[in-house]
C-alpha cells in the first residue's frame, strides 16, 4: 500500500501514544512523540517506509497550523508587540546562537564550524510546539502570547538568512549578494501575498458561498493555504510562513471563523503527523551511548533559553509574569532547526556527532515544552516569594484625608476603564491600581485617586487603604496576581467583598475557594447577554428573559464552584 500504510500506521501508533499520554497525564504532544519513536527506522517493530514523503505531509500540517493562527489573529493583535519583536527578536537570535555555540566549543569540545551551526539551530523556537501549548491552555489572546508569537514570527523570516550563510562558512565571495538578493525577493513575495490575498480572496470566497456549497468551501480555505505557502517557498521562504500570512490576510475578512472552524479537524491530523515524524528522527541508540552529554545539553538549553527570553522580555518591559510565561514558553529547539540540520549533514557542513546531539536535543525539548511551560505560574510565585521585592507606591489624586468604606479597583484594562468610568459617574468613592505606568499617567490625566504598582503587593494593598476599603474589584487577567491579591487582602481585611475576575471557567471555583464573593467569567457573560439581547428581539417578556439568564447564570457558577 506504499505510503496510505504508513499513513495508517502513523494514525494508529499516534491515537496509542495519545492514549499513553492521557493516563499519565502529559500533553498529547509527548505521546505523539514517543509514538514516532516506537514506529521510527530505529526501533524493532513495524516502522515507517517513506518517510521522506511522510515529512512532506507533515509539512502541510505546520502550514495548516500556522494558517489558523493567523485566523485567529490579526495585523492589529500583533501591533503592540512590534517593538520587541522586529527590535528584540534579532537580538535574541545573536545572543542565543552565540552563547550556545560558546558552550559547544566549551563544554562538548565541537569544532567552531560545527558550533556555529548548533547555535543557529538552538536559537529557534517551535511555533509548532507553542501553538499547540497555547491553544490547549486556552491563552492565545494574553499579552505574554502575543509576545510569544511576534517573536516567532521574526525568527521564522530569520531561518532564510540563515539558509544563505550558513552553507557559506568560511567563504566569503557573493554571501552579500546573495543575502540582499534573497531578502528582497522575500519581500516581494510576502507584499505579493498580502496584495492578492486582500484583493483576490474575500470576491473568490464570496463567490463559493454564493454557490451554496460548504465542501468547496472547505476545499477553497484549505487549496489557500497551502497555496499561498508553496508558492512562498517556491520563492525562497518557507511553506508555513506563507501559510501565516495568509491566514493572517483572511483574519481580516467576514469569512475568518468560519475558515478556522472547518480548517481545525484536517489541521489536527496533520499536525499529528507531525510531531510523530519528529519522533522518528529520534535515534534511542544515539541517546543511550550518550545520556549525560544529552542530558547536559537539554538542560542546559532550557534554562539558557528560558533566561534569555525572560530578560529580554523584562527589558522590554514586560512585567510579573509575562517574562516568566515567555521564557519557559520559547525554551525549546523549533521544527525549523531539522531543516538547517539536514542542509548542514547533506552539504558535509555538519558533522553526524553534531546533527545527532542537535537532533536530539531537538525532540527531546520539544517533547518537555508542556512540562516545562507549565512551570511558568509556580516559578514565578516562587520568585516574588523569594524576593519579597520592596515596593514604593506613587499616588495621585488622593483626598486629604483618608479614603474609608471605598471601592479599591485592581487594574486599568479594557475592563478596568470601563468599571472606573461608571463608578466615578456615580460619585462612589474609589481608588485604582496599576502597575503599566503609561496607564497610570492615563488615570493621572482623567482625575481618578490612584497608586501606581502591583496590586498583589502588599505594600500597594496598604497605601490603597484596602484595610479601610469595602469593596476591591480585580480586573487583572493574570490568575496568579489574582489569586495572590485576593489572598493578601483577604488577610488583611477578613470582612472585604471581593469581585473577582476569571480568565477560564475552570479558574472560578478556584477563586471560590479563595473566599472571592463574585467570581465573573468574561466570556460567559457575554454569551450570556447575547442571548438577553436574542430573547428580547424575539419579543418574550422581560420578566421571563430576565428568569431565564439568572437560571442559566446561576447554574454555570454553581456548577464550577
Amino acid at each position: 500500500m506504499g505510503i496510505a500504510s504508513d499513513f495508517i500506521l502513523i494514525v494508529i501508533a499516534g491515537l496509542a501514544g495519545g492514549f499513553l499520554a492521557r493516563l499519565l497525564r502529559l500533553p498529547l504532544l509527548v505521546g505523539y512523540v514517543a509514538a514516532g519513536i516506537a514506529i521510527g527506522p530505529f526501533t524493532a517493530g513495524p516502522s515507517v517506509a517513506q518517510l521522506h514523503d511522510i515529512e512532506r505531509l507533515a509539512e502541510i500540517g505546520v502550514a495548516l497550523l500556522l494558517f489558523s493562527l493567523g485566523l485567529e489573529m490579526s495585523f492589529r493583535d500583533l501591533a503592540p508587540v512590534r517593538r520587541i519583536a522586529l527590535i528584540g527578536g534579532p537580538i535574541q537570535i545573536l545572543l542565543t546562537a552565540a552563547v550556545a555555540a560558546l558552550a559547544a566549543v566549551k563544554i562538548a569540545a565541537m569544532n567552531p564550524r560545527d558550533a556555529v551551526w548548533f547555535g543557529a539551530m538552538v536559537s529557534l523556537s517551535s511555533t509548532v510546539v507553542v501553538m499547540k501549548t497555547l491553544a490547549a491552555a486556552g491563552v492565545t489572546s494574553t499579552l505574554a502570547s502575543r509576545v510569544m508569537i511576534g517573536l516567532l514570527v521574526v525568527q521564522d523570516l530569520a531561518v532564510i538568512p540563515l539558509l544563505i550563510l550558513l552553507p557559506q562558512l568560511g567563504q566569503s565571495a557573493g554571501i552579500a549578494a546573495a543575502l540582499v538578493r534573497s531578502l528582497a525577493l522575500a519581500a516581494l513575495a510576502l507584499s505579493a501575498v498580502v496584495l492578492l490575498g486582500t484583493r483576490l480572496l474575500p470576491p473568490l470566497l464570496r463567490l463559493v458561498l454564493n454557490w451554496g456549497s460548504r465542501e468547496l468551501f472547505l476545499v477553497s480555505v484549505v487549496a489557500i493555504a497551502v497555496g499561498v505557502g508553496y508558492a512562498t517557498e517556491r520563492a525562497g521562504l518557507s511553506l508555513a510562513l506563507g501559510a501565516f500570512v495568509a491566514g493572517l490576510v483572511l483574519s481580516e475578512s467576514e469569512f475568518s471563523h468560519q475558515a478556522l472552524s472547518d480548517v481545525v479537524p484536517i489541521r489536527d491530523i496533520f499536525g499529528l503527523l507531525f510531531f510523530v515524524t519528529a519522533g522518528m528522527l529520534l535515534d534511542p541508540h544515539y541517546a543511550l551511548i550518550h545520556p549525560g552529554k544529552i542530558a547536559a545539553a537539554v538542560l542546559l538549553i532550557i534554562v539558557g533559553k528560558s533566561a534569555i527570553f525572560g530578560v529580554l522580555a523584562r527589558a522590554f518591559g514586560y512585567v510579573n509574569m509575562a517574562p516568566w510565561i515567555v521564557g519557559l514558553g520559547l525554551s525549546q529547539v523549533g521544527e525549523f532547526s531539522f531543516v538547517l540540520a539536514r542542509i548542514g549533514v547533506t552539504s558535509g557542513r555538519l558533522s553526524q556527532d553534531a546533527y545527532n546531539l542537535a537532533l536530539t536535543c531537538t525532540v527531546l525539548t520539544m517533547a518537555f515544552s508542556p512540562v516545562v511551560a507549565g512551570l511558568a505560574l509556580p516559578a514565578g510565585r516562587a520568585w516574588r516569594r523569594f524576593r519579597k521585592p520592596v515596593v514604593v507606591p506613587a499616588a495621585v489624586n488622593l483626598p486629604e484625608a483618608p479614603l474609608s468604606g471605598h471601592i479599591v479597583i485592581g487594574g486599568y484594562g479594557r475592563s478596568g476603564k470601563a468599571v472606573i468610568r461608571v463608578l466615578h459617574e456615580a460619585g462612589l468613592p474609589l481608588l485604582a491600581a496599576e502597575w503599566n505606568h503609561a496607564l497610570f499617567r492615563d488615570l493621572s490625566t482623567a482625575g481618578v485617586p490612584a497608586v501606581w504598582g502591583d496590586i498583589s503587593s502588599l505594600e500597594v494593598l496598604h497605601a490603597a487603604g484596602i484595610t479601610r476599603a469595602r469593596l476591591f474589584l480585580i480586573t487583572v487577567p493574570e490568575q496568579s496576581t489574582v489569586q495572590l491579591a485576593v489572598e493578601r487582602a483577604r488577610r488583611l481585611n477578613p470582612h472585604l467583598l471581593i469581585v473577582a475576575r476569571a480568565a477560564r471557567a475552570d479558574q472560578v471555583p478556584r477563586l471560590a475557594h479563595l473566599g472571592v464573593n463574585a467570581v465573573v467569567q468574561p466570556e460567559f457573560e457575554g454569551g450570556v447577554e447575547m442571548v438577553r439581547q436574542a430573547l428580547t428581539k424575539f419579543d418574550v417578556e422581560e420578566s421571563e428573559a430576565h428568569r431565564l439568564v439568572s437560571n442559566a447564570r446561576s447554574d454555570f457558577y454553581k456548577t464550577e464552584a
